[in-house]
């Protein structure tokens, strides 16, 4: 499994609705989830349309329009929304729970192959199944506030000046330094992504 572009792009955009939302923000502009993360708009419109289809999202047209959430944060699995973009987690079809097709081996029951690759996948929906959006905007919010970023999309209440907005790839420096301590290989992706936090 290897998430594409438009996968990474549809949970960038679900985090970010998900910040919108825990800043009580109604609607986000798909030019502001664009802007935001550095995506192309056009591709991004495409995106959205396909988690809308799909009861991720809602929306509302207009000047003033722009996209939600559909759904509570909790109830939105990770591993849900990568198959919806990018299909199976499987390696290969033989192993797979949601798209199963015969191999071309003559006995799958003794394939040491497949059975690699059921760990594989195993693994890898043992993860992605485990965590909501809520999860990852929570632990994502709490380490922006510990490192004083503000919080994307947190609307202007008029009693202070806006937060700054941090582009992107700032965003991704801060996070670098963060976590700049070598890990062993046995710590988790998301314990590096995340350094001091567990989901």
């Amino acid at each position: 499994m290897k998430l594409s572009k438009k996968g990474e792009y549809a949970l960038r955009s679900l985090i970010n609705l998900g910040f919108a939302a825990e800043a009580k923000r109604k609607l986000v502009q798909v030019s502001e989830l664009a802007e935001s993360e550095q995506l192309p708009v056009k591709f991004l419109e495409q995106i959205l349309q396909a988690l809308k289809e799909a009861g991720y999202v809602a929306s509302e047209r207009g000047k003033f329009g722009g996209y939600r959430l559909a759904k509570p944060a909790r109830n939105i699995m990770i591993g849900e929304v990568v198959r919806l973009i990018d299909g199976p987690l499987a390696p290969i079809r033989c192993v797979s729970q949601t798209a199963y097709e015969k191999c071309t081996c003559p006995d799958e029951a003794h394939c040491g192959l497949r059975m690699l690759m059921l760990d594989v996948r195993n693994a890898i929906a043992g993860i992605l199944d485990r965590y909501t959006l809520a999860d990852v905007v929570g632990i994502t919010t709490r380490k922006m506030h510990r490192d004083g970023i503000p919080l994307p999309f947190s609307p202007d209440d008029g009693t202070t000046a806006p937060p700054a907005r941090v582009p992107a790839r700032l965003a991704r420096q801060l996070a670098r330094r963060a976590t700049a301590r070598r890990l062993s290989p046995t710590e988790g992706v998301v314990q590096h992504l995340l350094g001091d936090y567990t989901i």
